[in-house]
This record gives structure tokens, sequence and C-alpha cells, in this order.
């Protein structure tokens, strides 16, 4: 058996072991190993559909040292006027360039792919061959929040013989095999594969979307980097706030982040259930509202040859049809844990759906020498949400880390340099004023503070 050392071992090298590894590594002198089951960098995105895009723009994803894409705006299609959206290719190559070329050549780091971590530091490798790790830090799970993507299980429904029914993944090479589509899932992938068949030039009368939820959306133009953008972000930030603030329930809440450009929905007649962080341009809103044929009776309990059945009906489908399995739980709704534990670290978001983030930030508060008790106090989980309330929740805990961050110095100028940091632009010039710094920091926080205790209220009142 194979022994090594290593201040931290790593479980798992997709974007979240990535992001806390290339922090871990810029701001330290610590030895890292990385273990992973993929035979590369990436995770998930190395088993994702041909056409997968980022939803958010490219320049808040990665890992903090090294940028993503060129910085350009796309001129063209759906996205153009925007920041661009890598491609699934060019983020493979990327984490792929990221470890061979900036985290490997510094000696300090060892990559163990097509591995498997049996716990307490013991490691199997792909010849079987076992790996026993002395690890004088932490470990740290880079797993618990694994997004998993259509082709690595099977459909959760029944899908009769003769009916075909295939992640997104082979819907490139099928497409053209058949007459109609069915796209069964309403989160980012189900967008996805709509956009896509759109793009590809199929009529939306050719097009069936099988909708269990209606979801809240994000408008990508409010979340673009620069200063091209920066009073835009601000005017939504701001409006958001005052929305919360001014809220008289639930509905009303979302009704007026609606009417402020903070929430997008599909259909202005249905209103919608549904939270995961999902973000479109409004062309790409547009286009999808093309699709006429959307079925709102439900989950899938099975497809058959002559039709669908759900848990509120069944609905005909006609011969020569492809299904289009978008229904994997990508961003899961986990339960909280500490993260900062003992001889471990357990990797999860503190600002909500920020993964790579949230992975970077946690890797520069490990190297700041305080305690458990303190790390965790700074950051608090904030579960991936589902439901449309799960946005008030998801707002408030991650309002609560900010207001921790803001009564921070040190940390505040770390995230003022963050390119990982979505609220970059705005800080930034507030902490470059040190005559002005605190009162806009204090405005900041008093506003988070109103908004938070108003979105107490509301979860009360439910």
């Amino acid at each position: 058996m194979r022994t090594m050392e290593t201040d931290y071992l790593v479980v798992g090298a997709g974007a979240m072991g990535m992001a806390f590894t290339d922090t871990l590594v810029a701001e330290s002198d610590a030895q890292v190993v990385v273990v992973d089951r993929g035979s590369s960098p990436g995770g998930h995105w190395t088993r994702a559909y041909p056409f997968v895009r980022l939803h958010q723009p490219s320049a808040y994803y990665g890992v903090n040292s090294q940028p993503l894409g060129s910085g350009a705006l796309d001129d063209a299609g759906w996205n153009a006027g925007l920041h661009e959206l890598a491609a699934g290719d060019e983020v493979r190559g990327y984490f792929d360039e990221v470890m061979q070329k900036v985290l490997l050549p510094t000696g300090r780091v060892s990559y163990l792919p097509e591995s498997e971590y049996l716990g307490d530091g013991r490691i199997v490798g792909p010849g079987g061959d076992e790996v026993a790790v002395d690890v004088r830090r932490r470990t740290v799970d880079a797993t618990y929040l694994e997004t998993v993507v259509p082709s690595m299980r099977p459909p959760a429904y029944g899908v009769a013989d003769g009916v075909v029914c295939v992640p997104p993944n082979e819907l490139p090479l099928l497409a053209a095999d058949f007459d109609r589509f069915v796209v069964v899932g309403a989160g980012k992938t189900g967008v996805d594969a709509c956009l896509w068949l759109l793009a590809a030039g199929v009529a939306p009368e050719r097009l069936r979307w099988i909708m269990p939820r209606d979801a809240w959306l994000l408008d990508r133009e409010n979340i673009q980097p620069g200063p091209d953008f920066l009073d835009r972000f601000k005017t939504s930030f701001g409006a958001r706030l005052t929305s919360i603030t001014d809220a008289g329930s639930v509905d009303d809440l979302f009704a007026q982040l609606e009417a402020n450009g903070n929430l997008l929905r599909l259909d202005p007649a249905v209103r919608p259930s549904m939270y995961r962080c999902a973000t479109v341009s409004r062309a790409e809103l547009d286009q999808l509202r093309r699709i006429e044929d959307v079925i709102r009776l439900g989950r899938v309990e099975r497809i058959e040859p002559s039709g669908i059945v759900l848990t509120g009906g069944t609905v005909a489908s006609a011969a020569s049809t492809l299904y289009v399995d978008c229904t994997a739980d990508g961003l899961e709704k986990r339960p909280a844990v500490d993260i900062f534990d003992g001889d471990r670290l357990v990797l999860q978001s503190v600002r909500g759906c920020q993964q790579v983030f949230s992975a970077g930030l946690i890797a520069h508060l490990e190297l700041s020498g305080a305690d458990d008790a303190a790390n965790n106090a700074l950051c608090r989980p904030v579960p991936h949400p589902n439901t449309d309330v799960d946005w008030l929740a998801m707002t408030l805990a991650e309002h609560r880390n900010e207001l921790r961050w803001l009564a921070e110095p040190e940390l505040m100028d770390w995230l003022a340099t963050s390119r990982l940091n979505l609220l970059r632009e705005m800080f930034s010039p507030m902490l470059a004023r040190p005559r002005s710094r605190e009162r806009l920091l204090g405005m900041v926080a008093k506003a988070l503070l109103a908004a938070n205790d108003k979105l107490e209220l509301l979860l009360r009142e439910g």
C-alpha cells in the first residue's frame, strides 16, 4: 500500500473542489491531495449535454485565480449584448487547464483521478491499488452538493417498450429522426433543451413541454459584471430590498419583484410555485413563450406508446415522438450542516446558488486562523431553493451572511477583489473611499437588516 502525507485531502474535483483548492493553494503554502472518481476535473460538466452553457456570465464562474473566457459581450444570438456564457467544452477545458497548468505545477498538489475515496484517508485507484493518505489538517468533502445531470441516472418514471426517452445528451444525434418532441422537466435543463430545439429550427408546434411546476426566473441582464452594467445591477439590488420591505404578503412580494424586473415568469397567467436560480435573457424568454403546448398536470408517472400518464391526468401522444428527460435534480435541496467541523470541511453554498464563490470564500476563511465556531458564524450554509417560498428563506440566509461579512474589514477587502463575487462591482467603489467607507457600508447594513425583519415576518405568516 502506498502512503502519502498532505495538509488537505479534497474529495471531489468538481467545480467546488477546484475553486476551494485554487484559493487554498494561491493564498498559502498548503499541500493538497485531490481525489476524484472522474477521469478529468469538472464534476458534472464531464457528463453534461453537448449544448450546455452557463446560465450566469463566465466572469463569475470557475476558480478565483484564473479568468474564464475573454470578458467579451455576445454580439449574436439570444444572449446578444450580454456577457458571454461559456459552453460545456470550454468549461471542461478550463478546469483541466487549471489543474494541469496552475495547480499541479506548484508541486504542492497531487491529483488522483479515477479513484474512489473509502473514508479514513483510504483511496482505491483505477487498478485496485490502495493509497493511504495521512491528513495533517482536514479532509474536505466537495461532494455534498454534487450536481446530478440526466445522463447520470435513468428517468424517475416508467418508460414502456417502444418509447424513445433519452437524456438531452442524445438530442442532437436523434432530433432529425423524429417529428415531435416532448421535453420533460421545467428547470434549467428543460429550458436549455427547449431553446436548443427552437434554435435548431424546430417549429414550436412540434414541441410539447411537460411542466410539473412553473418557475420564477432571473433576468440575466440584472447580474452582469463590469462598469457598463453597474447602474442596472445597483438598481436591481435596491429594488429587490425595497420590494421586500414594502411587501404586505408573500404574494405581494412576488408581484413587486416581477413588476421591477427582478423575477420573470413564462406565462403571465400562471403563478409560479418553483424557484431554482435559473436565469434567462428577455430574448430567450420570448422564444420559450412560443411553445404553446405546455402540460401542467403534475409529474410524469409513466410514458406509454400512446400517451403520458401524469399525477394529474393522462394526455395522448403522437407516434414518432422523442421524449427528452430533463428531470434530474441538479441543485438538490440538501440539509445544511456545519461547514467547519473538526478534522473535516463540508463545502456548501454560503450565497444562494453561488457554489464556486462559496468554495473560494470558505478556503479563504480556513486560512484565517479563526476557530471553527467563528468561521461557522461567518459561513452559515444557504441551501439550494426549490419552492417559491424558498426564495425568501434563501435571501434571508444570504443577507445574514452578508451582514456578518460587512463587519469584517479584512474579509470585505478580499470580497472586493474576488473574481467570483457577484457583488464585487457594487462594493469595490465603496471600499475604495476610506473616508466614507464605514458610512456607506452602514447604509447597506441598515437596508439589509430592514429587509431581514420583513422576510422573517413574511416567512412566519407563510
